[in-house]
């Protein structure tokens, strides 16, 4: 039986790992997002700050522990064999539902994932307690519900508090400096950033340290003792020190403060939050020790008072798990996905927006606009006008392929109020969401810097309330998962502890093949917006025109021979498939913008040529996007097969036309467009052949030989055939005016 527990055990473990994976790669968001957006210094710079704080931060996890061990239930109301199923079906729960986020890019709380699994899976097991017993119980004796509710009541505050704060700071802060702060940052960037270095010093070390599991109390004590002297020191020598080295090396002071408050951050997610990833297995460890220290105990009747009492959390632990989590950020593919998410919906400038709009976010935007209006009419011009001066955004640099998503100031004020409230929390033992201060500090302070315009504002609150969605959904899937394997492995034993590893690895590499797959594609099309420019803009295009064109040549044939057969898997296919190309269509509409900003004045023409072809290109996609949709409802449905004759048609139809695309897309690719002739001469006569395969329908219905339904598909797939022949001749057209003017600016540059 020892032998079974101690198999546990190491599950338990290699579950911790796992976890320390998934759930790194969903938080590395929380103190990499700033300097990542704000692009304080290279990226592997950035990386080297974040992983020596997270090294330094897992020391000070020592006194979290507990709210794995008896945070959430009573553990002396437990049996160790009950400790068991609860602490792993809480492990695997984690591990899928961090993976799950990840590979959607959403930013979620690990803290939250682990109090309600912990709630979920002890529930279960105490359920079954009771239900089994000879003596009635209530659930709330089981249950440290109390403890429970201070957890999420903190959580769900630190929400309001950072927003609020995080809003407020960067609103006072943008009114003192501009978005034009260099000027008064020679003056005052010092005192600014002796400020902000000690107030992370003054949370970090004072607020932090006391459970620090190097610190003794003889120096911690020393550290109390002398908190005037430390911040009065602190603040004088840091200011001395940036002033200095401003002065001498013409040091950004900013840059300074965005990679301190990188370091910090980093520092308190370890400290913080590495109590989700490997408090439940110490826990288990330190379970499975008392019951080899106690002779003769039997696991099934072995209470688990053992697991009040506080326990110092071996350094060796902390340290392995910080150099798992260095090794994670370093090489996880999707702490870079869930990164772009939180930065993205904090960027100053427009573009493509990730997120749609949204009744409520609609709602909220008027309300915020009409109640602006209210007020500013009791305010003063001369004040209005100085604020808006000091709100101002400076114009981006066309010439920078990927300029910052935001300023210096901004980041160092996201990093030092997350960083503050953080530690805060830390102190008090008490688990503020890492995710949700850092996250709703990113937005409250995007709102006061005015990122969120008109045009972008409701994108972007939708945005923040899919995530804070997600938050609930986090809280409501960890404890219904959890709660379902608890059960599972209480009726089940070993053999269900064995299928959901088996389940969970299989989940786990599933989702990892999926999300390098949709990155590599979104590496590469990222990767081709970077480079096109003047010279290589009509090559880009003409590859695309290319390959929409045979793409469209495609699915119209697979459309109309999976209509004849009636094969309902060919046309989901090609219906997925055509939902693709028009999505990376508008994608490359969306980014228009981009191209062009990169278009040298001389080349302003180009623009005007990729633009007419992005359109006729999208308006080809739809258009065979009305012919795919309907005829996959048709089929799908189980309507009526369309009459020989119909058939007949379309299949010669479908032949035409893809022979018109082919020469089409040839003198495309070859850059020859001297067949134009031919292929007017060539649409003119399929468009001849659409006509009278219509009048033939119209004969058919006046013989009432057809449905209606098999009618209306027929006549819209011919109007749509004929939308097609004519853009597609649009599109060849406006490719040669565009090889036109690209050749004859050649000449002129000679």
């Amino acid at each position: 039986m020892e032998n079974i527990y101690l198999g546990f055990i190491v599950v338990l473990f290699l579950l911790a790992i796992s976890d320390l994976i998934v759930g790194v790669s969903n938080d590395a968001v929380n103190f990499l997002n700033s300097a990542v957006g704000a692009k304080a210094a290279p990226f592997k710079w950035v990386m080297f700050v974040a992983a020596l704080g997270v090294l330094v931060g897992a020391t000070f996890s020592g006194g979290m522990m507990e709210i794995a061990r008896s945070g959430i239930f009573h553990p002396d109301k437990f049996y160790f064999s009950d400790i068991m199923l609860i602490f792993l079906a809480v492990m695997i729960t984690d591990v899928i539902l961090l993976d799950a986020f990840n590979s959607l890019g959403l930013p979620t709380s690990t803290t939250v994932s682990i109090v309600f699994e912990l709630l979920g899976a002890s529930v279960a097991v105490a359920y079954m307690k009771i239900s089994n017993g000879a003596e009635p119980h209530l659930i709330s004796e089981y249950i440290n519900s109390g403890k429970a509710l201070a957890i999420i009541s903190g959580i769900l505050l630190s929400v309001v508090i950072a927003f609020s704060v995080g809003a407020l700071i960067q609103y006072i802060t943008r009114l003192l400096f501009s978005f034009n702060y260099e000027k008064r940052f020679k003056y005052y960037g010092g005192i600014f950033g002796g400020l902000a270095i000690t107030a992370i010093v003054y949370f970090i070390l004072i607020k932090g340290a006391k459970d620090a599991a190097f610190m003794t109390k003889d120096a911690y004590a020393w550290i109390t003792t002398h908190q005037p002297l430390i911040i009065a020191g602190s603040l004088v020598g840091f200011t001395a020190l940036l002033y200095g080295l401003n002065f001498l090396f013409k040091l950004n002071i900013l840059k300074v403060v965005v990679l301190a408050g990188t370091f910090a951050l980093a520092m308190a997610f370890a400290a913080n939050d590495l109590v989700n990833f490997i408090g439940v297995p110490l826990a288990g460890y330190e379970s499975y020790k008392t019951l080899l220290a106690t002779q003769g105990a039997d696991p099934d009747f072995f209470t688990m008072g053992s697991l009040k009492e506080s326990i110092q959390t071996p350094a060796l632990f902390l340290v392995m798990a910080g150099i798992v989590m260095v090794i994670t950020l370093y090489t996880s593919r999707k702490a870079k996905t869930v990164i772009k998410t939180s930065v993205e919906l904090s960027r100053q400038s427009g573009g493509e927006e990730r997120f749609g709009s949204s009744p409520l976010s609609r709602s909220i935007v008027r309300a915020s606009i009409n109640v602006s209006d209210s007020l500013s009419r009791f305010v003063p011009e001369f004040l209005k006008e100085k604020a808006r001066k000091q709100f101002e955004p400076l114009e981006i640099d066309k010439e920078d392929k990927n300029p910052p998503a935001f300023d210096l100031l901004r980041a160092s004020i996201n990093l030092v109020v997350s960083s503050a409230l953080i530690a805060m929390g830390t102190s008090l033992k008490l688990p503020l969401s890492t995710t949700y201060v850092t996250f709703m500090v990113a937005m409250g302070t995007s709102l006061s810097d005015g990122a969120w315009d008109r045009d972008s504002a409701v994108y972007r609150i939708t945005g923040v309330f899919s995530v804070i969605g997600g938050w609930f959904v986090t809280a409501f899937s960890a404890f219904f998962v959890s709660f379902l394997l608890g059960l599972f492995f209480y009726f089940g034993g070993v053999y269900a502890v064995g299928i959901m590893i088996v389940l969970s690895i299989f989940l786990v590499y599933r989702t990892s093949k999926m999300h390098v797959k949709k990155e590599l594609k979104r590496e590469e099309s990222s990767k081709e917006l970077e480079e096109m420019d003047a010279d290589n803009i009509l090559e880009s295009c003409t590859k695309n025109v290319n390959n929409i064109l045979s793409q469209t040549q495609f699915e119209f044939k697979k459309t109309i021979s999976g209509l004849s057969e009636e094969n309902i898997k060919t046309l989901k296919k090609t219906l997925k498939n055509v939902e693709k190309l028009t999505q990376k269509a508008k994608e490359r509409k969306n980014s228009v913008t981009i191209v062009i900003g990169k278009l040298k004045d001389d080349a302003i023409e180009s623009g005007h040529f990729y633009v007419q072809a992005l359109d006729y290109a999208r308006e080809i996609l739809h258009s065979l996007n009305f012919i795919v949709t309907p005829t996959f409802d048709h089929v799908n449905n189980k309507h009526k097969s369309l009459s020989e004759p119909q058939l007949s048609e379309l299949k010669l139809l479908s032949q035409h036309l893809g022979n018109y695309f082919t020469h089409i897309s040839t003198d495309i690719g070859d850059k020859n467009f001297n067949n134009q002739e031919a292929l007017a001469a060539e649409q003119q006569k399929v468009l001849g052949l659409i006509d009278l395969f219509r009048k033939n329908e119209v004969k058919r219905i006046k013989k009432d030989s057809n449905s209606t339904r098999n009618t209306l598909l027929f006549l819209t797939i011919l109007q749509e055939s004929k939308n097609l022949l004519l853009y597609a001749f649009n599109l060849y057209k406006a490719q040669r005016d565009f090889l036109g003017y690209y050749l004859s600016k050649q000449k002129i540059e000679k």
